[in-house]
């Protein structure tokens, strides 16, 4: 009856709403997670009853761990262990020239350790599993040092050096939960603590270093700063978005940093030097109190009041909103040119750090908005170190393989001082730093020498993976499209990588060393990541490292290439000699003679010419470069940036991830169905299913298309018949060889026949067009590879 009269309703309390994000934040309470890259060490401080977990993440690391006393004593026992080791891994890092341990050095020095009197816990070798664990109870307070030691890899032995992970379970659970505030770069000239819902102003000298820490994550703050100099004149000329973007080049907003900051009169301020976050607001005011009031929250606290305080001492005149940069706050535009604003992207840690171009008063606040997600909906502190100038920090910005990596700055390649020589046009690719065109030259004159002569090019930010062990070809026959069966020890193959939906992972070459030894060469990290979950998914005996840091690259490439390499090329005589080497063979050989620095050299390249790889480790890089620059002269060799490179690998018809292929596009609409031996291929294979249906059901097709227009064609401009949109623009350029413009686009199959006319679409697509035709080829140059062959 009563059910009647009543409506029904959902039992019951409501549900917390479930969120997937990046472990740093969806951990337990009193947990904490570190990683120890391969050749690095960490230190931790531990206190009793804490739980310590060190994970082999790739298999085959070593590991050695040091426990030490808050006096600094070497004392296996505070983690319930026995010591059977030296720790000579360790000491042979910190007596390195790496940069990146200057911060262990500074903690070991600040705790009085003596690295002359410690003793490692040795753990694992060579033949340990990826996933191999080992635990330790903390037995007292005081600091542990995880170090993953590793020399110079043996190109054959394939022994590189990979990270360790490191898992903490505190036995005291902090009541809420902060962070530690990371170690400094340096020694800091001053250290500023800006606690949440407030600001302070400081002073740094002419070129002097700024670091502004995120310490919890998800922290937003505003900074602005002043010349001292105009400050001492009255002169309030603050640091000048609207002036900033027009001068950089970026009138229209978008989030992230410029390199430089302006005020008023475009006196530069400040330069943008490393930042590990990558995403904020250069565009809007930091909040003031009229946002507030005008959404309910009368009186609430604000970044500009906040600035005006902390400014008054230096006579700067109160404004009711202040422009400035705000850090980590995740604000952009959207295609309509309404701004959004959501949870920032910052890691505990993460930070940007700035140089004084000239003296400044700063001023840094810790944004108190608990009205919206711009926080992650809790507020907390904001720390800032300057340090004196001179010291030296190279410039980077972060890379993240996966949401749960951790952090990894850009690096100079081993060839990268060899470049410098030649320009300081350097644009971050992959992680680290690559020529984009030379000084003296320009990508026309790189691109005709790769065409006529011989260039050579840095390719070290290509990931490789040394992929070994007894099931290392089932892996490899299971993960990748080509058949591995039919590899020869000594070849190359060039295949993709898929997912179960057919959609491309990546695009790369496999090396076969051996019988049960094999190296993937591709454009992500994320490729060896995957290849591990699928091994441990099917419980195979196989290792898959990566040797990224330990094999640097450079392509010698153009039709006096093999010429150029002859005599420099020694081969032991059970591998073929330098001019046996086919297409897509390669052989582990040295500079000059047998006594010489080891490399692998491999018939490969990305430029559709004849041309070759070299590969070698990162303290050999310097000799190699030299070696072939001076056997390239009389050929007229030249160095080659990535401008250039673009424009060969399109000519070519050679595709490139993030443009002409995506997790969207499988290998046939990619315009590499070669790759695919549906019929061939014995073995089940990631995707094979998928790629069955998809070729019979085939949507879009990419193509090669012949421009009638000189006007510059961009990345993803619309494709046309008549009104509708028929595909997109995947890579276009001008090619100086054929002398018009050409691209690669993926179209709609009914309208990808040879010769079909189509319109490429610029403004909005329909105001103004290009006429084009579909190729025969998606290559436009030598599309039967003849000179890559020959």
């Amino acid at each position: 009856m009563l059910d009647d009269l009543y409506p029904k309703v959902k039992p019951g309390p409501p549900k917390p709403s479930k969120i997937i994000q990046p472990a740093v934040f969806s951990m337990p309470p009193g947990h904490e997670r570190y990683v120890v890259e391969g050749a690095g060490a960490v230190l931790i401080p531990i206190e009793t009853g804490d739980q310590i977990t060190i994970t082999n993440e790739e298999g085959g690391q070593v590991a050695e761990v040091l426990a030490v006393t808050p006096k600094g004593k070497s004392d296996s026992g505070l983690i319930g262990a026995g010591a059977n080791g030296t720790a000579a891994g360790l000491k042979a890092l910190l007596t390195s020239d790496d940069q990146s341990l200057r911060g262990l050095r500074m903690g070991l020095d600040a705790r009085g350790i003596d690295l002359d009197t410690v003793h490692s816990i040795d753990l694992f070798d060579s033949l340990s599993p990826a996933g191999d664990a080992a635990s330790f109870t903390a037995k007292g307070d005081g600091s542990i040092i995880v170090a993953a030691p590793g020399g110079a890899m043996d190109i054959e032995a394939q022994n590189t050096a990979t990270p360790l992970v490191i898992t903490l379970k505190r036995a005291v659970i902090k009541s809420k939960v902060r962070f530690e505030l990371p170690d400094p770069l340096a020694n800091p000239v001053d250290d500023i603590r800006v606690h949440t819902a407030s600001a302070e102003s400081f002073f740094v000298k002419a070129g002097d270093y700024i670091q502004i820490i995120d310490v919890d994550g998800r922290q937003c703050t505003d900074f602005q700063c002043f010349s001292a100099r105009k400050l001492d004149k009255g002169i309030e000329h603050a640091l000048d978005v609207t002036t900033t973007r027009t001068i950089q080049g970026h009138a229209y907003p978008m989030p992230g940093l410029h390199a430089k900051y302006y005020d008023q009169d475009m006196l530069p301020l400040v330069e943008v030097i490393q930042d590990t976050c990558g995403r904020h607001d250069a565009f809007a005011l930091a909040c003031a109190a009229k946002y507030y009031d005008d959404i309910g929250y009368p009186g609430h606290a604000n970044c500009s009041d906040n600035f005006n305080g902390a400014l008054a001492k230096h006579g700067v005149t109160a404004r009711p909103g202040w422009m400035a940069i705000n850090f980590f706050f995740n604000t952009g535009l959207d295609e309509h040119g309404v701004m959004y604003a959501d949870e920032p992207w910052s890691r505990p840690g993460d930070y940007v750090l700035l140089r004084a171009i000239t003296d400044l008063i700063c001023v840094s606040s810790a944004c108190p908005d608990d009205t919206s997600a711009a926080n992650g909906w809790n507020p907390t502190d904001i720390h800032v170190r300057t340090y004196s100038g001179v010291e030296t920090f190279q410039r980077a910005v972060a890379f993240r393989a996966t949401p749960n990596s951790e952090a990894k700055m850009t690096k100079q390649t081993g060839f990268h001082d060899s470049f410098a020589k030649h320009t300081r046009n350097f644009v971050e690719y992959n992680g680290y730093w690559l020529a984009n065109c030379m000084g003296d030259a320009g990508p026309i004159e790189e691109y005709t020498a790769c065409r006529e002569k011989a260039v050579i090019m840095d390719l070290s930010p290509l990931r490789k993976f040394e992929v070994t062990g007894p099931d290392a070809e089932a892996l490899c026959q299971y993960v990748f499209t080509r058949n591995m069966k039919t590899l020869p020890v000594g070849g190359v193959v060039y295949t993709a990588m898929c997912y179960e939906h057919g959609g491309m992972i990546d695009d790369g070459t496999v090396f076969r060393l051996g019988r049960d030894n094999f190296r993937w060469i591709g454009g992500n990290d994320y490729g060896g990541e995957w290849m591990r979950e699928q091994a441990a998914k099917l419980g195979l005996k196989v290792l898959v490292r990566s040797s990224t840091d330990q094999l640097h690259n450079v392509a010698v490439q153009g039709p006096a290439s093999r010429d150029l390499l002859r005599d420099l090329i020694w081969t032991a005589p059970h591998n073929p000699e330098f001019d046996q080497l086919g297409w897509f063979r390669f052989s582990a050989a040295r500079l000059n003679d047998e006594h010489g620095t080891p490399i692998v050299i491999s018939r490969t390249g990305y430029t559709g010419e004849l041309g070759y790889e070299v590969m070698c480790h990162p303290k050999d890089c310097t000799e190699v470069f030299d070696a072939i620059w001076a056997a390239g002269k009389p050929h007229g060799l030249k160095p080659l940036g990535l401008e250039a490179l673009d424009m060969l690998r399109i000519e070519a018809g050679l595709i490139f991830a993030g443009y002409d292929f995506s997790d969207q596009t499988d290998p046939f609409e990619a315009g590499i169905g070669f790759t695919v031996p549906l019929k061939s291929k014995p073995d089940d294979f990631i995707g094979r299913d998928a790629l069955i249906r998809r070729k019979e059901n085939p949507m879009r097709k990419l193509v090669g298309l012949d421009v009638d227009s000189e006007v510059e064609i961009g990345h993803g401009d619309c494709i046309h018949i008549g009104r509708a949109q028929v595909g997109e623009v995947t890579s276009a350029m001008r090619s100086p060889l054929l002398g018009r413009n050409i691209a690669m686009a993926r179209v709609d199959v009914t309208h990808a026949a040879p010769g079909t006319e189509l319109e490429i679409g610029k403004l909005d697509g329909h105001q103004k067009r290009l006429p084009a035709t579909v190729r025969a080829d998606l290559a436009a140059f030598d599309p039967k590879k003849e000179r890559p062959r020959s």
